[in-house]
This record gives structure tokens, sequence and C-alpha cells, in this order.
């Protein structure tokens, strides 16, 4: 633009001057009359091109100057839109904790590159459950130390599944004061939530939100009988952190008080799982309270879900949770379940693991 300005102003500089150069020629000529027309002409032209000059200029630049103006403003706010989008967007991911789906070749593909043992055996062990277990996608899930918790709550979510037997007899949100009223626990005291780790008297308080949350999350999506409106919600709820670890907290507490319900029945030299008898003949989980200390307050904070763990959490939850454990490979250990022997025609879902730390979603 501002060069299609500046040309305009040369070609009316240029006219001025061959028109001068006429007159000039005209001089010459001898013919006064003519002589005279064309001087008072070329002064007059020069006179109002002298006084129009610099106006012209004036609006020239400051044409140009806005044009100069606009264009920084453009690109600024270009700039800042592109900014703001990437950020919502990487707000958005970070706070998503179960992704979508992705076929589970290129997954492997993209995870696994390489000639190592190691991502030989993996590429294998995918390639198994893509052509032998009918898997042809996986779910990400957030890598922390509530994951293995995560995979579950969300299958059970997803697939809309009814409470446990022993939850519909009883109201779960009266489990914490159950606990230290009826069974003497006032060690419960002493309940770390995650990263928190010491709560006080407040514990209670904060078990029952957490626990009544549950119950009413588990009972809005157990209702919901359409299979895309319960993962449109899913994909609502797995997004707000805090509610998802309020969530995490109650399955924790369920597990704590399963325990403690079977360490009492354990006392009265009644029949109880044989998960139950490992857990309480190791000396850091000898009795609920231990269990507590050393093992479930640290989970969300420091480590995750042991296998031990997973079975109490699918004995709790009354599912059979199948996990494919990837790095085992071509052994007995490649598939597990947890609980091994469910008592009972339980609901299946399913996980894998390429570490027994951190679990993903497979879908069928």
């Amino acid at each position: 633009m501002r060069a299609r300005l500046r040309l305009g102003v040369e070609l009316l500089s240029a006219l001025l001057l061959g028109f001068r150069l006429f007159s000039v020629l005209v001089l010459f000529s001898g013919n006064d009359q003519v002589h005279a027309w064309t001087l008072v002409t070329s002064q007059a032209l020069d006179t109002a091109w002298r006084i129009a000059k610099g106006s012209v200029m004036l609006a020239v630049s400051f044409l140009v100057a806005a044009l100069c103006y606009f264009k920084r403003l453009h690109l600024y706010l270009g700039r800042r839109l592109k900014w703001w989008i990437g950020y919502l967007q990487r707000k958005f991911k970070r706070n998503l904790s179960v992704e979508a789906e992705v076929d589970l070749l290129s997954y492997c593909a993209r995870e696994w590159k390489g000639e190592t043992p190691r991502a030989k055996l993996m590429r294998k062990a995918y390639e198994e459950l893509f052509w032998r277990r009918r898997i042809k996608c996986v779910r990400q899930v957030k890598r922390d130390n509530y994951d293995a918790l995560r995979s579950v709550l969300f299958q059970i979510f997803s697939q809309g599944l009814s409470f446990p037997s022993w939850m519909k007899e009883k109201d779960i949100v009266k489990l914490p004061e159950k606990l230290l009223f009826s069974q003497g626990c006032n060690w419960i005291q002493q309940y770390s939530f995650g990263p928190e780790k010491y709560t006080g008297s407040n514990v209670f308080g904060k078990l029952r939100k957490c626990v009544e949350l549950l119950k009413t999350q588990w009972t809005e999506f157990s209702g919901i009988k359409d299979y895309h409106k319960r993962g449109s919600m899913c994909n609502i709820l797995f997004s707000n952190a805090i509610l998802e670890y309020k969530l995490y907290e109650a399955l924790k507490f369920i597990m704590l008080y399963q325990v403690t319900e079977v360490y009492e029945q354990m006392k009265t030299k009644k029949v109880i799982p044989s998960l139950f008898r490992l857990l309480f003949s190791r000396e850091t989980s000898s009795d609920p309270l231990s269990f507590m200390m050393n093992h479930l307050n640290s989970v969300g904070d420091t480590c995750g879900l042991e296998q031990i763990d997973m079975f109490i959490l699918g004995y709790s939850l009354e599912v059979k949770i199948k996990v494919f454990r990837l790095f085992k490979f071509n052994s007995r250990d490649f598939e597990v379940c947890y609980p091994e022997e469910p008592l009972r025609e339980w609901p299946e879902i399913s996980l894998l693991t390429e570490n027994d730390r951190h679990y993903h979603i497979p879908v069928f």
C-alpha cells in the first residue's frame, strides 16, 4: 500500500516536470501569447502543488502509520488468541484424567520403538492383546498414585454397574462414625487424605463428605441406561480433579472398612477369605491400624495400590478385576484376576499395565 502511494506522488511530480519542459519549448518558439499563458498556468500549478503537497504527504504518512498500527495490532491479537487457545487446550487435556480411545497397535508403536529386549517384549504383548484377546483400543489414564483406583472407578461408572450387595444393605455415609463409636477405632483420626498427612478430629467430616459423594455419583451413574450419556458424564467428572480425589479417598476408606470388618470376624474365629489371611500375615499389616498407617495412607501420595490391595479393592467393590500384565508376557502371570476366586458372579472389568505401577483401560 505504501509503495502504491509513493508511486502516485512520483507520477504527479513527473507530470508537473513535463509541463514545465513544455513551457520552456514554447518559450523558445517565440510565441509570446502562448508563452504567457503557459507561464501563468505553470506558476499556478506550481503554487497549487506546493500548497497541496504538504497535505498529501501528511495524509499519506497518516494512512501508512495507521496501516502499520493495525497490522501490528492484528499480529498481537492473533498471538494472544493463539496463546489462550493453547493454554485452554493444555489445561483441559491436563485435567482430563482418562483420555479418549486410541488404536492399540498405534499406541504401542508410538510408545515402544527400538530393538531393546523390553521393547520387543512389549510389542509382542500388545499384538497378543490385539489379535488374540480382541482388544482394539486403549484409554490412557493419568499417571499418578491414584491411577489404579481411577481406572477401576471409571469403568464402574461408564458401565453403569450397580452398588455391591453389602452397600445396598448399609448406609455407607455413616460408616466413619460406625468405626469410631461401634467398634472403638479412634485411631481412624490418623487417616491421611493422599498428600494430606494428618487431619485429626476433622477426619470424620471429611470422610463423610467423600463417602457421600461416592454414593451420590454411583447412584446417578447406575441409574443412567444410555451408554453414550454415561460416557459424556464420565468425561465431565474425570476432568474435575477435586471431585476425583474425594472419590478415590472414599474408595480407600471403603477398603479400610472391609479390612476392619474381616479382622473382627477373624477375632471371633469365623472363616475369612484367604486374601485377608495373607494380608494379616504381613508384619506391616497385621491389623487394620497397621494396614492404614503403613500402606493405605501412602496411596495417592507416595505410592499406588500393591497387588494385595487390588485384591481388597475387588472384594470391597464386588467386581472381578482382570489385569493384563504386559511385562509378564509368555508367563502364567500375564493375565491375573483380583480376587482370583470371586465369591459370586461379580461383573468383570479389565486393566492393562506395563509395570504393575501404572494402569490403562483396554477397550474390547
